[in-house]
């Protein structure tokens, strides 16, 4: 038997909004909703697809007061031409981050730069599919967030102060290797995500991932009560950017973030995103009479050279998965994960899907 289950995306795209819909979603959110879900499962991302989405909902957003159904982007005034402050008001992250990485390329195009600062958000889940996006349409970009929920030990300290705190680089180099370099990675070890997809299939954490609930090293996901960050002080120092950026922007005390709080504190993540028009970076004097496309292709040539011809560009693995979901017409997911979705389905009064009929990738 195969590894995956083919899910048409049409079905799933509607299994996926309908969910939202039922809690409120717009039509719109939940269309975005059901684009970034179907993005991250087209792209083998198997921590940041529908099933996690939901449940993240589902734990900290519209049924819980962390995410409002409907809620209107506020635009906040600002004197700088290339650099806009949002307000978000709870709406769903995917609906934000679209709007802003799309913002972002508008005014990278007139000003080379831009920037948009997002508080009062809730998390957007995978943010390498919006950098991607611009990346596939010539544009650098990068994007940071604080977590729905503080559960990641800082090096040296035994209490989970921290987010997961996700970095996401989109690099347009299609023209060069064929798809664009994404480098996109939660800052400890391993996602939340990732110990509910092991869970969900029986397996096991690396090791250095996790601890118990008494601080304890722990492989069990059953066990784990916080992340560590990968790489000690170096995934600690990335994931206390994202906290530092989140609140100059507005974010308050991590530790309140998906939690009750105080009054007069605030519990929602922040976001930022940065777009660049190539054109802005530009020196101007490439050698040998390379011009800027022609250089990011010799430059990616030369790192891969000289014996690296093995070697990874960040992205290839999604890029891969990509073609691979193409080549089989649709969204591949395990027969775990199809049970989950069936689990949704039966929730939402939805016939479930035909297993005997789904093609197998």
């Amino acid at each position: 038997m195969s590894e995956f289950l083919v899910i048409p995306r049409h079905a799933h795209d509607q299994l996926v909004s309908k969910a939202y819909q039922s809690r409120g979603f717009t039509a719109d959110e939940a269309a975005e909703g059901a684009k970034l879900a179907a993005e991250a499962a087209r792209h083998g991302i198997r921590t940041h697809h529908a099933l996690k989405a939901l449940h993240l909902d589902h734990l900290f957003g519209s049924a819980a007061g962390g995410c409002t159904p409907g809620a209107e982007i506020e635009v906040l005034p600002t004197r700088f031409a290339a650099s806009e402050r949002w307000n978000a008001n709870k709406k769903l992250g995917q609906s934000v981050a679209y709007r802003a990485i799309n913002r972002a390329i508008e005014l990278a195009d007139e000003y080379g730069i831009a920037q948009i600062a997002v508080d009062n958000a809730f998390h957007y889940l995978w943010g390498g599919g919006y950098v991607m996006e611009a990346a596939e349409r010539g544009y650098f970009a990068y994007t940071n967030c604080t977590s729905a929920l503080a559960e990641v030990v800082p090096f040296g300290g035994k209490f989970p102060t921290l987010g997961t705190n996700p970095h996401s680089w989109g690099i347009p180099t299609t023209e060069a290797n064929g798809f664009p370099i994404v480098i996109d990675w939660a800052t400890s070890t391993v996602a939340m995500g990732r110990v509910q997809a092991l869970k969900r299939e029986g397996k096991q954490l690396p090791p250095g991932a996790a601890v118990d609930a008494n601080g304890q090293p722990t492989t069990d996901p059953d066990k784990v009560a916080s992340l560590l960050p990968f790489g000690a002080h170096k995934g600690y120092g990335l994931s206390l950017i994202n906290e530092l950026f989140a609140a100059l922007i507005g974010g308050s005390l991590p530790t309140l973030r998906g939690r009750k709080f105080p009054d007069g504190e605030k519990n929602t993540p922040a976001f930022y995103f940065q777009v660049i028009h190539p054109e802005a970076l530009s020196g101007g004097d490439f050698a040998c009479g390379r011009n800027q496309r022609d250089n990011l292709k010799a430059v990616i040539a030369d790192i891969l050279g000289h014996g690296n011809e093995t070697s990874m560009l960040p992205g290839q693995i999604e890029a891969d998965a990509r073609k691979r979901s193409d080549a089989a017409g649709g969204l591949l997911f395990t027969a775990a994960e199809v049970a989950e979705f069936h689990e949704l389905a039966a929730e939402l009064g939805l016939p479930a899907w035909d297993i005997a009929t789904l093609p197998r990738a």
